[in-house]
């Protein structure tokens, strides 16, 4: 069981139900990591032939058995559902501290199945599960969300380290390219897996856990993460991110003629110059931030001068 809690949260939303079932050790093994083992469910679970955006497509938020770990980068957790985009497996891979709290709150996968006839968003309090009305927190933006979400669980969960994921208007208005945000800055951003959660009346998932991730070798585990640390300190790559986060990809993007530009109605960008990683660092960035377990710290914690937009935040990201 080490790496793992050994648990599955499924949750029937059309019934407002949801059970606990056993995490299939030999399946978590041959589909290793939180990406591998959600395909896999996906792939036995739902027709390929369904709609994306129907009650019978399932939106999994899963774990790997690094996360939650000392293990560098070991906050990631995977959203993988069949996409409205593309038609096929959506899989994104998330940052913060959501995916590290899932598992201390007792739980590896957490499958959402058919569609709430009303909104609500769900409650996971160290294996304590609700499913709650969202109504009045339909329309609103993914920070005011996180916010009432906090407000609304009260004076404990304020003062705990409580993490939310959640869709904005356009998952609500079923976007193909809506994102499901996190912690107010991380996202899953491919696929349109926020039109998915919005498909379902899905509004928000919240998260809160006291419990552990327990390792098999803790010594050999700690060896590794230090020895993984030296090659993140030693690589061009992580020392260019750590710099200038993931905005160090668009001069490179944009002279190969693959950057995103107008949503891939072009592959370059006239401005480049004026908004790419060194004139964001040197005019805007505050300091870095970094997601849990990770050293790269390659998130931009910014601030806006400009009277019209003025402020602080996270980004931008590539």
């Amino acid at each position: 069981m080490d790496g793992w809690t050994g648990k599955v949260l499924r949750v029937d939303l059309s019934k407002g139900e949801w059970e606990d079932e056993e995490l299939d050790l030999d399946l978590a093994e041959e589909y290793l990591g939180g990406r591998g083992l959600a395909t896999k469910i996906l792939f036995e679970e739902v027709d390929a032939n369904v709609d994306p955006l129907s009650p019978e497509n399932k939106l999994i938020f899963a774990t790997g058995p690094l996360t939650g770990t000392g293990a560098p980068t070991g906050g990631r957790y995977m959203v993988v559902s069949k996409s409205p985009l593309t038609g096929a497996i959506a899989c994104s891979n998330v940052g913060g501290d959501l995916g590290p709290e899932l598992k201390y709150a007792g739980y590896d996968v957490v499958i959402f199945e058919g569609k709430s006839p009303e909104p609500v968003y769900l409650v996971i309090d160290n294996g304590d599960v609700q499913i709650k009305p969202a109504a009045h927190l339909w329309g609103k933006k993914t920070d005011e969300t996180d916010d009432m979400v906090k407000a609304e669980m009260g004076d404990k969960w304020k003062a705990l380290d409580t993490h939310i994921a959640y869709i904005g208007p356009a998952g609500e208005k079923l976007v193909k390219i809506a994102t499901i945000m996190s912690d107010k800055h991380r996202a899953a951003g491919r696929s349109g897996l926020g039109a998915v959660m919005g498909s379902k009346n899905l509004k928000a998932v919240a998260v809160w856990g006291s419990g552990a991730v327990t390792v098999a070798d803790g010594e050999a585990l700690k060896e590794a993460t230090f020895a993984m640390l030296e090659l993140l300190k030693n690589s061009t790559t992580v020392e260019g991110l750590t710099k200038y986060g993931s905005m160090s990809s668009q001069f490179p993007m944009n002279n190969m003629g693959v950057l995103p530009s107008l949503n891939f109605q072009a592959g370059s960008f006239e401005g480049v110059a004026n908004t790419n990683a060194r004139p964001l660092r040197a005019n805007l960035l505050i300091r870095n931030g970094s997601c849990f377990g990770c050293s790269i710290a390659c998130s931009r914690v910014t601030r806006v001068t400009h009277p019209e937009f003025a402020g602080e935040g996270y980004g931008p990201e590539f």
